[in-house]
C-alpha cells in the first residue's frame, strides 16, 4: 500500500474546505485526490471522533464510580476513627475509676 502525500493535519484540513461549502469535486481536484479517499479520510475522521467520545464517557463514569467509592471510604473511616475516640476515653474514664 502507498504512503500518503498528506499529512494528519493537512487531512483534517481538507476535510474541512468540505464543511466550509467547497464542493468535494473542487477539492479533490485542487488537491489532486478521488473522491473515494476523500470520502475513506472523512469516514477514518469520523470513527476516530466516535472513538474519542466513546473513551471520555467510559474515563466519565469510571470517575463517578471512583469519587462515590471514595466518599463511602472516608465516611466509614470518619465513623471509625470518632468510634476509637470514644472508647479511648471510656478506657480512661474507667482506668481513673480504679
Amino acid at each position: 500500500m502507498r504512503k500518503s502525500n498528506f499529512s494528519e493535519s493537512q487531512r483534517i484540513a481538507i476535510l474541512a474546505k468540505a464543511d466550509g461549502g467547497q464542493s468535494v469535486e473542487e477539492i479533490c481536484r485542487s488537491h489532486q485526490i478521488s473522491p473515494a479517499t476523500f470520502y475513506k479520510w472523512k469516514k477514518e475522521l469520523a470513527v476516530e471522533q466516535d472513538e474519542a467520545k466513546r473513551k471520555v464517557a467510559e474515563l466519565e463514569r469510571e470517575n463517578n464510580r471512583l469519587k462515590k467509592m471514595y466518599a463511602e471510604l472516608s465516611l466509614d473511616h470518619q465513623i471509625l476513627q470518632d468510634g476509637y475516640e470514644m472508647l479511648k476515653k471510656w478506657q480512661a474514664q474507667d482506668a481513673r475509676k480504679k
